[in-house]
């Protein structure tokens, strides 16, 4: 059935920042502009950072480099920025699809490049350690 639904919007929402046609958008000073429109659109200033797709050139090898750099901006006060997103799974990189199943490969993406488990891991917990001093 189709319907029309109003609703008062949902206040805990945020922005987040992917990168695209125009290149990475994880700089300090593409989040002070972030920052800048929501404060004139009313809205709280809460930015998660994709450091896959456009922010790292769609090169998972490039994530760590964008997730130390979001840390660095975290780590320096920007408090605006609340967290980070990696494009992961248990493997590194991607498989081409669609091919028969028999010859896919379990736990590596069959869509976008990703880092595997065990660079996850290590990024994970070297960030929680930078922001924990």
């Amino acid at each position: 059935m189709a319907s029309a639904v109003s609703t008062k919007g949902n206040p805990d929402c945020h922005i987040v920042l992917r990168g695209g046609d125009q290149g990475p958008n994880y700089s300090a000073e593409h989040v002070a502009e972030a920052e800048r429109q929501l404060a004139q659109a009313g809205l709280d200033q809460a930015i998660l950072i994709d450091c896959s797709h456009g922010n790292s050139g769609k090169d998972p090898s490039r994530q760590p480099e964008v997730l130390r750099y979001v840390a660095g901006l975290r780590a320096a006060g920007t408090a605006s920025v609340f967290g980070a997103m990696l494009e992961s799974n248990l493997l590194a990189g991607q498989q081409p699809f669609p091919r028969s199943l028999d010859s896919l490969v379990y736990g590596q993406s069959i869509t976008d490049g990703c880092i595997g488990w065990d660079t996850n891991e290590r990024l994970v917990l070297e960030v929680a350690k930078r922001l924990a001093d």
